[in-house]
């Protein structure tokens, strides 16, 4: 039933992407804005205390209502299953950015492709080369797949019903909402990162599949430890190494030059790789779809 329920899903948001996930990201800001509220006084138990009243019961509540709902009907469950990954999958969410970034730079319009680049970051003001956009573009559509597709596909499998698709965003907003917040965020910032280390190793991994292994492997493990956030690093190493272009590096920013780390080997960002990107993308999540076919005919065999 998961694999229906993740194809289902899939196809409706391509079909119908969410109109109202802004919406839903502005409950869930007023929520998180009450627990500050309510519990930060500035201590790292109080944090560790909103996490679990924000996380426990809405985990809990996926579970039972899965359970119940299925023990009612198989198919109410599977109805469930896909509402709940509908809602907390966002292939469309990033692809429309980047699909507007990459018809930009096709067109030759610098311009509007640095607008787009600075709005998708929520950085406006810095003004890039045309390198810069692409290699950014390409970052962040890595770091959103996984974010809003693989980590949520693999947190889905593992636990049961939605609760692991709901725990995984769930805690990814928490983290970046309180991430601001000292001591207050710390304990939201850890359970991300423990949620994290598995799910960016499984992107990785189909990332390497799906392109380049090699390279994707070597930059993998030569590279991503270096990058200020390791996990993200995992996700930008092995994507770069699999495509064969070159990401990070130092980058201008509104304050001066902020120096990161180069990643990747090969080619410099161009405009092909916004392609490279799209195909390497979409072979990964095929891939994703068809090991767990395999897995279901193999587990009813």
């Amino acid at each position: 039933m998961g694999i229906v329920a993740i194809i289902a899903a899939l196809l409706l948001e391509q079909w119908r992407p969410l109109a109202e996930r802004t919406a839903v990201a502005a409950a869930l800001g007023g929520f998180a804005g009450w627990l500050e509220r309510s519990f930060n006084a500035g201590e790292a138990r109080h944090g560790a205390i909103a996490w679990l009243v924000a996380v426990v019961p809405a985990l809990a509540g996926a579970i039972l209502i899965h359970a119940l709902l299925a023990g009612l009907s198989p198919l109410l469950g599977l109805l469930f299953d896909v509402a709940a990954l509908y809602l907390t999958l966002g292939f469309r969410q990033f692809s429309h950015s980047f699909t507007a970034i990459q018809a930009a730079i096709r067109e030759g319009e610098l311009e509007r492709a640095q607008s787009l680049i600075s709005g998708w970051r929520g950085e406006p003001g810095v003004l890039r080369s045309r390198e810069e956009v692409i290699r950014l573009a390409i970052e962040e559509a890595l770091i959103a797949s996984h974010r809003h597709v693989f980590g949520v596909l693999l947190w889905y499998v593992v636990l049961p019903g939605p609760s692991g698709a709901i725990l995984y965003r769930l805690a990814a907003f928490l983290a970046r909402r309180w991430q601001d917040l000292g001591a207050f965020g710390g304990f939201a910032r850890k359970a991300f990162f423990v949620l994290e280390w598995p799910a960016v190793r499984f992107t990785a991994a189909v990332f390497a599949v799906v392109g380049d292994f090699e390279d994707a492997a070597y930059c993998w493990r030569t590279q991503a430890r270096s990058w200020p956030d390791p996990n993200a690093g995992v996700v930008l190493a092995a994507g770069a190494g699999a495509m064969g272009v070159r990401l990070g590096m130092p980058l201008q920013e509104i304050e001066g030059m902020r120096p990161r780390p180069e990643l990747g080997v090969g080619e410099p960002a161009d405009g092909p790789f916004l392609d490279s990107t799209v195909g390497l993308l979409w072979r990964a999540l095929v891939v994703w779809v068809f090991a767990l076919i395999v897995i279901g005919v193999v587990r009813l065999l």
